[in-house]
C-alpha cells in the first residue's frame, strides 16, 4: 500500500505557462526505486517522453527538450513539470514507476493525469506612468513604467513623441528609466505592449 502512486485526475494548465503533474510515493523498506517514465497518449498514439533508469534521465521527445523536468533527490516525488506549455500538451499523461525489492523481484505502478492547455484571454496594458504631466527637477533620476498583462510573453517598447511623429527609444523593456535628467528629456512618452 506504501507504494500506491498517489496523482489527481485532471490538471489545468495556461498556455505559455508551466504545470506540475503530480506522481508521489511514500518509500517503502526493502524496495528501491529502480526506473520512472512519464508517457502521453495524444490523437490515439503513445508516446514516452521522460525515462529515469541506471543511464540517467533521458527526454525522449524533442519538443518537450529543455521544457520538462522529474525532481531529482527527493524520495518518493516522481512528478512531471512542463514549463512553456503549447497547445498540442493536451493529453493523457501516465507516471510509471518500478521498484526492486530485496528478494530482486519487480513491482510497477501507474497514475493518469489529464491535462488541458487553457488560453488566457489577452488584455490592453495597464500603464503606470505616474500622472500625466509629471514634472521632474533636473539632474534627478526617475523611470516610467509600463505592466500589461494577458497571454504571456510580453515585449514592451517605447516612443518618444517628435513634431511630424514618434521616434522608437533604445529600451526594451517594461521601465524606461533615466539617471541624470536633462531639459532636453522633456516631451511625451508612449509604451507599447505586445504578446503573439
Amino acid at each position: 500500500a506504501l507504494l500506491d502512486l498517489a496523482g489527481v485526475h485532471q490538471v489545468k494548465g495556461t498556455w505559455m505557462g508551466s504545470t506540475t503533474l503530480p506522481c508521489t510515493y511514500i518509500p517503502s523498506e526493502g524496495f528501491t526505486e529502480q526506473a520512472v517514465s512519464w508517457r502521453v497518449e495524444r490523437d490515439s498514439s503513445t508516446s514516452t517522453i521522460f525515462r529515469r533508469d541506471d543511464s540517467g534521465d533521458n527526454i525522449l521527445l524533442s519538443n518537450f527538450r529543455d521544457r520538462v523536468s522529474v525532481p531529482k533527490h527527493s524520495p518518493g516525488n516522481a512528478s512531471l513539470l512542463i514549463e512553456k506549455l503549447e497547445m498540442p500538451d493536451s493529453g493523457q499523461y501516465t507516471c510509471q514507476v518500478i521498484w526492486r525489492s530485496t528478494n530482486n523481484s519487480l513491482m510497477t505502478r501507474e497514475v493518469t493525469t489529464i491535462l488541458k492547455i487553457v488560453k488566457v484571454a489577452a488584455t490592453k496594458p495597464i500603464i503606470r506612468a505616474g500622472q500625466l504631466g509629471l514634472t521632474v527637477p533636473a539632474g534627478a533620476s526617475t523611470s516610467l513604467t509600463c505592466e500589461a498583462s494577458g497571454s504571456p510573453p510580453i515585449s514592451y517598447r517605447w516612443f518618444r513623441s517628435i513634431p511630424g511623429g514618434r521616434v522608437l527609444l533604445r529600451s526594451s523593456g517594461a521601465e524606461l528609466a533615466w539617471g541624470s535628467l536633462q531639459p532636453s528629456d522633456s516631451g511625451t512618452y508612449f509604451c507599447e505592449a505586445a504578446n503573439r
